[in-house]
Order: structure tokens, then sequence, then C-alpha cells
């Protein structure tokens, strides 16, 4: 890990009631790396995001983010915004019959002295970020096409590229692949490696544990709120780490 990681969680728990959703979770999160978190549904995976990006507050333990303490009895995700977090969902919300340049500056437009949205700065950048920060090669995409002619792929790259621009160090990408077809699937995994390049880190969430291994530096499994493994993805072998999630699941001997 690096002297200085961009987030660490320390001893970090989640209580719901009785239930425990987290138990003492320590990592680290460092610059410029892509992680990748792994874990059945219950493991605990969206619980933690939740804790980092604002959503929830943690029951137990401490969170720093840029090396500094965070009270997390007022942290929230617009809080999240300000210290660089972005977090792109699944149903990355993307408005259908919108342009791209409008869905680019969705809430946070850019505005000229007179307080109207500036539409030739904000298609200007639209068009730097698509070419340059997501790649969109095909002359059949402009700034002006709107959200409903892309594919899948190409609107999570939509959403990633508009993290990108507003100057996220980590940003949250909660299980882009979903429902989509192989080639689109490739797009999704060069905009992650894209990020990298762009000089930031990103937590890469997904249930395909390949497309985890192609792209990810780190891996960090939770089993059941726990940390079960967290290793450079180097340090294991595709074929190791299935065996290993699979070791999870298998009853131990003697087990009733």
């Amino acid at each position: 890990m690096t002297s200085s990681p961009l987030v660490r969680f320390e001893n970090i728990g989640k209580n719901y009631g009785k239930i425990v959703s987290l138990k003492n979770i320590t990592l680290e999160i460092g610059a410029n790396e892509i992680v990748g978190l792994i874990g059945d549904n219950g493991a605990g995976k969206s619980t933690l995001i939740k804790v980092l990006t604002g959503v929830e507050t943690p029951t137990s333990g401490n969170l720093y983010i840029h090396g500094r303490k965070i009270n997390t009895a007022g942290y929230n995700v617009r809080r999240a915004h300000e210290l660089r977090l972005e977090t792109v969902y699944q149903d990355s919300s993307l408005g259908e019959k919108q342009p791209l340049w409008r869905n680019f500056f969705v809430g946070r437009p850019i505005t000229n002295w007179l307080g109207f949205i500036d539409v030739k700065a904000e298609k200007k950048i639209a068009e730097h970020i698509m070419r340059t920060a997501i790649g969109f090669r095909s002359a059949g995409i402009s700034v002006d096409t709107p959200v409903s002619h892309l594919s899948g792929g190409e609107r999570q790259g939509v959403a990633i590229g508009r993290a990108m621009h507003f100057d996220s160090d980590l940003i949250i990408l909660d299980e882009p692949t979903v429902a989509l077809a192989l080639k689109e699937v490739q797009k999704v995994l060069d905009f992650i490696r894209s990020i990298k390049a762009g000089g930031r880190s990103c937590i890469y969430i997904e249930h395909n544990i390949h497309h985890i291994h192609e792209v990810c530096d780190r891996l960090i499994i939770l089993d059941r709120g726990e940390l079960a493994l967290d290793t450079p993805t180097s340090a294991m072998t595709y074929p190791e780490l299935s065996e290993f999630l699979l070791s999870l699941h298998t009853p131990t001997s003697g087990a009733n």
C-alpha cells in the first residue's frame, strides 16, 4: 500500500438492530489503483460503499479520506462529492431523451455571469470528454446524440466520463456490466482502464470474477460482513481466485 492511502476503513462495523452487516473491516484504497470488490449478495459490499459515500453511518470504527478522519455523524453524499468521490450505479439514471452534453452536466451546470446555462461551454467540454477521457470514436455519436440512441456500454461510458470530469479521485462502479452483451462489456472494461490511465482510483463491484481479475490491481473479498481476502491480483491466478471463493461456501469437516 502507499504511505498515504486515498481511503482507509479502520475497524468499521455496521449493525441493523441485531443484524451485523459489517464486522471490523480494516482496509485501504490507494491512489491510482483499480480495486475489485467481490462477495455474494449479503456479503456487505453495498453497506461498505454506503458508509464510504455517506449514505449510511457506521455503528463503529473510523473512516479516513485523503488522510483526514471523517466525522461520520455529519458525513453525507454531498460531502462525499466535495471529497471527490463519485458512484456510478447499474442504472446510471441518464436522461433518455436528453442529448449527451446535457447528461454530462445534470445537477452541476456551467453558468454564465447572468446565471444562465452556458450551452456552448458545456458542449465544448462534453466533446472533449467524449473524444479523450472515454474515447468515443464513432462518427455517428456527437454531443447532441440523445442517450436513447446509445448502447448499454456507451451509456456506462457517459456516466463514467461524467464522474471523471468532476475531478473525482475515486470512482465507484456498481456492477456496470450487468445485462450487457460481450462486446459492450469490453467497452466498459476499457472505460475502467481509462480511469487509472487518468490518474484516478476505482472500486469495481462485480459478480463476474473473470472481469474483476482482468482489470483490477487488487482483490478485496467480503464474506458475511467480514474481510476474507485483500491481495494484489498478481498474487492470485484466476483459477486460484475461483477456488478460494468456492472454499468460502464449502462446509468444514465435522460440520453438522
